[in-house]
């Protein structure tokens, strides 16, 4: 979003959200949500988190956004990428898969800055014409990447050199990683930026813009560790003047 240049308000971060069945008082209904940890993560790193539910998606949205984030959540619809499903995908969202995808190509097309979560990285690699592994344990033996229900494992990442990913996280780092699904093949405009000592694709950026990353873990899961959510405020702030 191109602003005045005497605006000085907070970035507004639009974030991606569930449609799940919810409980609370006496109601049980479906409901749009998202769990607090990305809301604090983009408040603290200086922004204000704006939920765009998947529901009447319109790209249009993006006018009153300053950045993007595409949340973690459920697999993807192997429909998606013309694949069909392995036993171990399940509990998919084909909606809202439609609707990151459209929210995705115009957030590229208008240079918004971008910032795709675990689920938000594949959703990426898929919406610009790449594939996915629908199972990791197949590929690795191993459930490190995803230990147990619930249970965030620890991965250390390799970053390529010259990339954002290494100016905003070093060569290497530790990060907090939950999924059984990875990038297979790679869509065209995307280069991958980071892997797991298993080869496994942790981090990729979308060739020609100045801030649209994607990365296979869950930054939000550490408050000690906004790099980055600061880099997609300071993209923002950027993208205001």
């Amino acid at each position: 979003m191109v602003s005045n240049a005497s605006d000085h308000r907070r970035p507004r971060i639009g974030i991606t959200t569930y449609l799940e069945p919810t409980v609370w008082g006496v109601w049980q209904r479906e409901a749009a949500l998202l769990p607090r940890v990305y809301l604090d993560a983009v408040a603290k790193a200086g922004g204000v988190p704006i939920l765009l539910p998947p529901v009447g998606t319109d790209p249009s949205v993006l006018d009153i956004l300053d950045g993007l984030v595409i949340a973690g959540g459920c697999d993807v619809d192997p429909a998606t990428y013309d694949a069909a499903p392995h036993p171990e995908t399940v509990d998919t969202r084909p909606g809202r898969d439609a609707h990151e995808v459209v929210l995705i190509r115009a957030a590229l097309e208008a240079d918004l800055p971008l910032l795709a979560i675990c689920r938000g990285l594949q959703v990426l690699n898929v919406a610009l014409g790449g594939t996915l592994h629908q199972h990791l344990p197949d590929l690795i033996t191993s459930d490190e990447h995803r230990p147990s229900p619930a249970v965030f494992g620890r991965t250390e990442v390799k970053v390529e050199p010259g990339s954002l990913t290494e100016r905003l996280l070093g060569d290497r780092s530790s990060v907090h990683c939950y999924h059984h699904q990875a990038l297979d093949a790679i869509a065209p405009a995307l280069t991958v930026t980071a892997r797991a000592g298993d080869g496994t694709v942790e981090a990729a950026e979308v060739d020609g813009h100045a801030f649209a990353l994607g990365v296979q873990w869950h930054p939000e899961e550490n408050p000690e560790d906004l790099r980055l959510f600061t880099a997609l405020i300071d993209a923002s702030r950027r993208q205001q003047s």
